[in-house]
């Protein structure tokens, strides 16, 4: 089975090319440039030099999300687009639970942290049991001072990847104190190889998709989603007050 993974999720994207027995390619590339100008050229570069046709492709996996609105709409849309064009099936992966897989069997709790903007982060809450990577806290959009107080009420060490990090990791010392540890530089980021192995493990347990029915996982709604429903909200207010008068 040969799977072709996506993470487009932050500003770092990232292709990976994997079987049941190897990762045999993965390009990673954190630079300034939009998803949009670098993504294909990145799979089309990942697949020649690993002496791979598109069209032996089984399986094509994405980061579902949460993270980057723009991001994942490229990101989805492309492995939309292949899925349809190969007739293959999709594997839509939570960007927190790749994150997570780039700890693998650590002690303790991984919390990776995705900036939300409006004082929230993304983020979820992970331990290694057994040689199962757990969720303990399910996905949500929150601020930094509520996770916080979450990670408060476990006594175990915490650590802590994603492009939040840099901005909250004063935050967190001060809260947490030695409880906080961060992950080096090569895991704290979105990796497509993390994607390409949770995928494996669902595909080889028969959950595989249709392009029909992959969606990017927002968990809250856009700047522009908001604005519309704060301008229809006040127009519904406004014809209120205008019926009022009339009567």
């Amino acid at each position: 089975m040969l799977i072709l993974a996506l993470d487009t999720s932050s500003i770092v994207a990232s292709v990976a090319l994997m079987d049941e027995e190897k990762l045999i390619g993965e390009y990673i590339i954190n630079h300034e440039k939009t998803h949009s100008q670098k993504l294909m050229p990145l799979i089309e570069a990942l697949l020649t030099d690993c002496e791979h046709k598109l069209e032996e492709v089984d399986v094509i996996a994405v980061a579902e999300g949460p993270g980057s609105f723009t991001g994942l709409r490229i990101g989805v849309a492309t492995a939309k687009g292949l899925a349809h064009g190969l007739d293959k099936p999709v594997v839509g992966i939570s960007t927190l639970d790749g994150l997570a897989f780039n700890m693998p069997y650590c002690e303790g709790l991984i919390c990776p942290i995705l900036d939300a903007r409006r004082n929230q982060v993304y983020t979820a809450v992970y331990k290694w049991e057994d040689g199962m990577l757990n969720r303990i806290f399910e996905p949500v959009a929150v601020s930094i001072e509520a996770l916080t107080e979450q990670l408060k009420q476990r006594p175990e060490k915490v650590v802590f990847l994603g492009d939040g990090v840099k901005a909250n990791e004063g935050f967190l010392r001060e809260h947490l104190g030695n409880r906080v540890l961060l992950a080096t530089q090569s895991a704290v980021m979105q990796r497509a190889s993390s994607i390409a192995e949770l995928a494996l493990q669902k595909a080889k347990d028969g959950k595989l998709d249709s392009f029909y029915g992959l969606i990017p996982e927002y968990l809250r709604k856009s700047e522009a989603e908001r604005q519309y429903e704060e301008k229809m909200k006040r127009c519904d207010q406004s014809g209120g007050a205008n019926d009022s008068i009339h009567e």
